[in-house]
């Protein structure tokens, strides 16, 4: 018998990928959380039933989520993750010896340990001694945090759940708070595509721009995710993330990757007209 996990992407569409096995499931104090291996993808990590990653594709996300932001900012000293449990956008962070301070704040502690244990490629760096990690409401942390951070990168899952709080006004404009005075706020964004989605797309971006003078949406082809096109979010005090892209500077560094590099860069920030126009409406 075979058997396969699915998704459900819309109403009337579902992805399905072949499992060999499931490696792990358990229901924590927040979510479920699931482990597989499959011919394809390799092993992928599912809360609530819906893909977080797989080892084919994670990089392409987590690439896309890092370094961006990396090349536009100067001087990244101190960064605040939020989510990210499975140590994947640790790992791109790690690769910057500049960095001095990693806040990572996750509610589900099972998350990490689980990520551990079963994704060691993705989180190899979740020991790397400037990440300090906090089992909290990422929420509530943030709060608390005033002129703290060069940059925010919210790694969340989606709009419902433990992920709900993340998406609202209120937090978008504690980052803001907790930001220095030419900070950068990273979210990941959602796809455009499925109604659904884009819906959950517009509200996030309609609150970043009420909160930051720079809102920006940038794009990542993820084969794994709702449509394989995703979004992610570039806020800003003061840079511009294709003005202020330091491009010598971040190729000067030699850091090897197989999705990101700084042509790519300036192409993903360049939207197809239906996102530009869901887009605008948020904006007027």
């Amino acid at each position: 018998m075979e058997l396969w996990f699915t998704e459900h992407h819309s109403k009337g569409v579902d992805f399905s990928i072949r499992v060999d096995k499931q490696l792990h499931t358990e229901q924590s104090e927040f979510q479920r959380i699931d482990v597989f291996e499959s011919k394809e993808f390799g092993r992928f990590l599912t809360l609530d039933g819906l893909m977080m990653l797989t080892e084919k594709d994670e990089f392409i996300y987590h690439e896309m989520i890092v370094h961006p932001a990396m090349a536009v900012h100067p001087h990244v000293r101190r960064v605040l993750l939020i989510g990210a449990g499975d140590g994947g956008a640790v790992r791109e962070l790690c690769r910057y010896p500049e960095i001095e301070q990693i806040d990572m704040v996750e509610i589900d502690e099972r998350v990490v340990e689980v990520s551990r244990r079963f994704l060691p490629k993705t989180a190899c760096c979740l020991v790397d001694e400037r990440l300090h990690i906090f089992y909290e409401d990422g929420l509530k942390f943030v709060r608390g945090k005033e002129d703290a951070y060069d940059l925010i990168v919210v790694d969340s899952t989606d709009p419902f759940g433990p992920g709900e709080g993340l998406f609202t006004k209120e937090f978008y404009g504690n980052c803001y708070k907790a930001l220095h005075e030419d900070g950068i706020l990273i979210n990941q964004h959602e796809s455009p595509f499925y109604e659904e989605d884009r819906r959950a797309m517009q509200r996030a971006h309609k609150r970043i721009v009420a909160c930051f003078p720079i809102a920006k949406v940038y794009q990542a082809h993820i084969p794994t995710y709702p449509s394989g096109h995703w979004l992610f979010g570039f806020a800003s005090k003061k840079y511009h993330p294709v003005r202020d892209l330091n491009e010598e500077g971040w190729n000067r560094r030699g850091i090897e990757t197989r999705y990101y590099n700084t042509d790519l860069h300036r192409g993903a920030f360049s939207m197809p007209n239906y996102v530009l126009q869901a887009l605008k409406a948020q904006e007027d």
